[in-house]
């Protein structure tokens, strides 16, 4: 009895749906979530669980509404990692926002933001 129960358990698991399996996440940013930087900012990332297609992927950098920099993404580094040179950003407040396209069989566009600041030279 206990061995059929196991086994009914096992299949159950087996056939049941894995929710938001093909969720991309976010596993790291940089800058890190409401980090605040001291004055030179010239590289951003975000890495996520799976490739995503660095050629039809973007990363902005945003004040307010107001797009101040796109960015490429640099196709040589690593598929799970959208990573782009900026030019050194003026102190204030911003947005890291992305655009990512996912490498799955049904491909879709996912996005998110990281908001940031750049501190005053003191």
């Amino acid at each position: 009895m206990r061995l059929r129960l196991i086994a009914m358990l096992l299949l159950a698991l087996a056939v049941a749906p894995i929710a938001n399996a093909d969720e991309l996440k976010v596993l790291e940013t940089g800058p890190a979530a409401n980090a605040v930087l001291d004055g030179v900012s010239d590289g951003f990332f975000v890495r996520f669980d799976r490739p995503v297609d660095h050629i039809n992927s973007r990363l902005l950098v945003k004040r307010g509404s107001e797009v101040v920099e796109t960015l490429q993404p640099r196709l040589q580094s690593n598929p799970n990692v959208l990573f782009a040179r900026a030019s050194t950003l003026p102190p204030g407040k911003y947005t890291l926002h992305w655009v990512v396209k996912t490498l799955l069989a049904d491909a879709k566009i996912e996005q998110g933001d990281v908001p940031f600041s750049i501190r005053p030279p003191k």
